[in-house]
């Protein structure tokens, strides 16, 4: 299976290609997409749709991991990568990829152990994994670990484990997950 994971960002958004098979990862490729500083929103939200759909068609991917939109102090900055990462998400999805989405944390916990671990942690955890020669830039690192989070998460899933901190119910026939009450 190859996996594309994404780190969106409004200024600069990583990714990382690896392919998963028999219970090995192995590194693809992997960059970071910088829209035209300055410009008007809407030229930078055209650039990494467009870009992102070039990378899904160089790389062909099965699946996309993506992380997920965290809460930040500035809710500008906050509106700003929501919209970022919906048009990373809508070229995804126009390319027919499953897409999955995973928290920071869950992410980080996948490659270092630690769900709360740094930046530079993660680049050297990934740079490990993957065997690679340097440690990817922070964007490209973190987009790497998405997608080993997913290579991991699918061998779970595939056997019936259900990540701590879920559940699942039956519903009309269907499964579905539920957020734990507190």
């Amino acid at each position: 299976m190859r996996i594309l994971g994404i780190d969106p960002g409004s200024n600069a958004t990583g990714f990382g290609v690896v392919e998963h098979f028999a219970g090995s990862v192995r590194h693809v490729a992997h960059g970071v997409l910088r829209p035209p500083r300055g410009g008007e929103l809407a030229a930078r939200l055209e650039y990494l749709h467009r870009s992102i759909a070039e990378v899904v068609a160089e790389h062909r991917p099965d699946v996309a991991a993506i992380e997920q939109v965290f809460v930040a102090t500035n809710p500008r900055s906050a509106l700003v990568l929501g919209q970022a990462r919906g048009a990373l998400l809508s070229a995804l999805a126009a390319a027919g990829l499953t897409i999955r989405e995973y928290s920071p944390s869950q992410i980080k916990q996948a490659v270092t152990g630690d769900g709360h671990a740094s930046k530079r942690q993660v680049q050297t955890m990934v740079r490990r994994q993957l065997s690679l020669e340097h440690a990817p830039a922070s964007d490209a690192a973190d987009a790497l670990a998405a997608a080993i989070r997913h290579a991991h998460a699918g061998r779970l899933e595939a056997v019936g484990v259900i990540p701590r901190g879920s559940r699942r119910r039956r519903l009309g026939g269907f499964v579905v997950n539920v957020r734990p009450s507190r």
